[in-house]
């Protein structure tokens, strides 16, 4: 009898080590690289998705904010890491729109797509400090101090790309200054550092407020949340401009692995409180599974590669 119990323990032992890569995934915590400060727009969506997530795996997602030089650093980090799925990549469209800037060799090919997660329309974001209070006097403004209203931006990232686009459709000319990420961009704005910045309907409460004002919203429609809010479109400016937000591992991350991070983010991304939390964050959920993510990125590349050239912003 006690030959027949080890031979099964050998057996068991045996299927155990053959399993197929991904089987016992994850069996530990599972980190989340956000490559932007805490509070910013990217912290503040994958946030109430970490616990949604974590609910799915069955173990703790631990977000990491790996910050500095416009979200590269992070995205370095994302790409050196271990392919076995307890490394996680929060990512939006600054990846596209930094390499094609020539700040970094990082690219989204390195990394196996999971899931997109989110989209958020780009606002048009005053000071309270400038003397005007919509898009006809702040264009009247721009065209007799060309080059002196001065707007907050991540330099190559997406908040300098919507108002270097807006300001090339409009034929007027801003002043740019340099901010890692949000957060720092709106305490400057916040306090009357800078004239105007991208962000989004987040900020209500502060245009509410009078802290703030929304000059124009980048999306097809007007928004419930603020329908005072022309689009840009209405305006006469042809611009619609989304921030997309996804999950990715590091290339080579298996497919079972991939498969698990994949089911888990379609069923944190279906739940009621998500969908509220990220209504609360002016955006709507925009779920893609891996296969269809991946089209939508080589799309978006395309895209970014095509206004960057446009705006003559590429380094070659």
């Amino acid at each position: 009898m006690r030959k027949l119990v080890l031979t099964l323990t050998a057996a068991a032992i045996a299927v155990g080590f053959a399993a197929p890569a991904g089987a016992q995934f994850p069996d530990r915590p599972v980190k989340m690289i956000v490559p932007w400060a805490a509070g910013g727009d990217t912290d503040n969506i994958f946030r109430p998705l970490a616990p949604l997530l974590q609910k799915q795996l069955g173990q703790p997602i631990v977000i990491a904010n790996v910050t500095g030089a416009s979200g590269t650093v992070g995205a370095r980090e994302a790409k050196g890491s271990p392919a076995d799925g307890y490394t996680i990549y929060a990512m939006h469209d600054y990846i596209h729109l930094v390499h094609y800037a020539g700040l970094t060799d990082v690219t989204y090919k390195d990394f196996e797509p999971i899931c997109l997660v989110s989209a958020t329309p780009s606002v048009l974001t005053a000071s309270p400090k400038t003397p005007w209070s919509d898009w006809k006097g702040l264009v009247a403004d721009a065209k007799k101090r060309p080059g002196e209203i001065s707007v907050g931006a991540t330099l190559g990232s997406t908040s300098h790309i919507f108002p270097a686009s807006v300001e090339k459709a409009a034929g007027i000319k801003f002043k740019y200054v340099s901010y890692d990420g949000l957060a720092p961009r709106m305490n400057a704005i916040l306090g009357g550092h800078i004239d105007l910045t991208d962000s989004n309907l987040t900020q209500k409460g502060k245009v509410d407020a009078g802290q703030l004002k929304f000059i124009a919203i980048a999306s097809e429609k007007r928004d419930p949340e603020m329908p005072n809010v022309p689009t840009l479109k209405e305006l006469g400016i042809n611009i619609v401009f989304e921030v997309v937000r996804g999950l990715v591992v590091p290339k080579g991350t298996p497919p079972a692995v991939r498969a698990k991070l994949g089911d888990a983010c379609a069923k944190a991304t279906a739940e009621p409180e998500f969908k509220e939390a990220m209504r609360k964050q002016g955006t709507r959920v925009a779920f893609l599974n891996q296969q269809d993510y991946a089209k939508f990125l080589d799309k978006i590349d395309g895209e970014n590669k095509a206004i960057m050239t446009d705006l003559g912003l590429i380094k070659k």
